[in-house]
């Protein structure tokens, strides 16, 4: 006899627990109780939810590393009494928290199936109710050898699934508010769901799931423009106790080809900041030999994120060098895979330091 599916969801607050406020109608967080309220369809699923609420819910604008940490705490702590985990969570940095914590969670072997909504789940033609039940449905889906069939974290939102680290929010108004531009859905939804197993993470390995809670917040984020001059980009560059920098490119990897610029930059490589080049473009990503401007970066030290995603990329820096590891360290590692964050063959996850 089978047993009912054991699902445990992670309640962060967000528009999908929203209420709206009497006196100023803007919408804040509610508590979990008003969420279960309206979605009377969940107890049809026979499952066994339970759930952990933030304490008080917020809205994801205030998301922050150390919400990521109570997230895979929450996680690891209950990982071998539930076969599936689903994060309710804001969309402005859901695909942040997704990066974030396919990193963290080393060796999961189970669904973190993180979604939300562009509605209230109390209003009228909400989003919110659909998504909470498929999201619940996939975290306890199985392959026919009783297997989880989805092993990563994911964002589930209308009718795709797409992996975490890969995806990024793509409007503030359409219920499809994610894409994956890089790598395709793991799951079409529609009548049914359609899992493309080709597409899901595959389990390499079977082994223990290893958490690491540490991240290091000592990064930051520099997007080139026409007009970004020499001194404003040097005080940038020397921000105090700054170890890494993510440097949003043109095209395939781009930068200026001025003298200034790449003196800039290689000075900034010199004293021991990782700069990392991921593309501002929402397809394709960085070919740091095709062009001049990419070509120069690459020959002073400056490391390609390839095809990463901002999010994938600003959190995986945070991720490496919270492991403790040195500046050369996080430079050879940035452009290899840890769970599936940009198309290169997968490494294991890294050591401790």
């Amino acid at each position: 006899m089978n047993q009912r599916p054991r699902i445990l969801i992670i309640y962060t607050g967000g528009t999908i627990g929203m209420i709206e406020d009497s006196e100023t109608k803007a919408l804040k967080p509610f508590d979990f109780s008003h969420l279960m309220e309206n979605v009377p369809k969940v107890k049809m699923l026979d499952y066994e939810i339970d759930n952990i609420q933030f304490d008080p819910p917020i809205d994801s604008s205030d998301m922050d590393p150390s919400h990521w940490q109570q997230i895979a705490r929450s996680i690891a702590e209950n990982y071998d009494d539930y076969d599936g985990f689903v994060v309710l969570h804001g969309t402005d940095t859901m695909a942040y928290t997704a990066s974030a914590l396919s990193f963290m969670l080393c060796n999961l072997s189970k669904p973190v199936i993180i979604t939300g909504s562009q509605l209230p789940i109390g209003e009228v033609r909400t989003d919110g109710e659909e998504n909470l039940i498929t999201a619940l449905q996939i975290a306890a889906a199985r392959n026919s050898d009783g297997t989880p069939t989805v092993r990563e974290v994911a964002i589930l939102f209308e009718n795709y699934l797409w992996r975490g680290n890969r995806s990024t929010k793509r409007s503030a108004d359409n219920f499809n508010a994610f894409k994956s531009n890089n790598y395709p859905e793991l799951a079409k939804i529609g009548l049914g769901i359609h899992f493309y197993h080709d597409a899901l993470y595959p389990l390499h390995h079977k082994a223990p799931l290893e958490p690491r809670y540490d991240l290091d917040t000592n990064v930051m984020a520099i997007d080139l423009f026409p007009g970004l001059n020499h001194e404003v980009l040097r005080h940038m560059l020397n921000t105090p106790h700054v170890k890494g920098i993510v440097l949003r490119t043109y095209g395939a990897g781009n930068g200026p080809t001025w003298k200034w610029f790449i003196d800039a930059i290689r000075e900034t490589v010199k004293r021991g900041v990782v700069v990392l080049n991921v593309t501002q473009c929402v397809n394709g990503g960085v070919h740091a030999n095709r062009y001049m401007g990419g070509d120069l970066l690459a020959g002073i030290g400056v490391v390609s994120g390839h095809d990463m995603t901002f999010e994938a990329a600003i959190t995986k820096m945070m991720f490496l060098f919270g492991l403790g590891l040195d500046a050369a360290e996080v430079a050879r590692r940035l452009p290899l895979p840890l769970a599936g964050e940009l198309t290169l063959n997968p490494h294991t996850c890294p050591p401790h330091s």
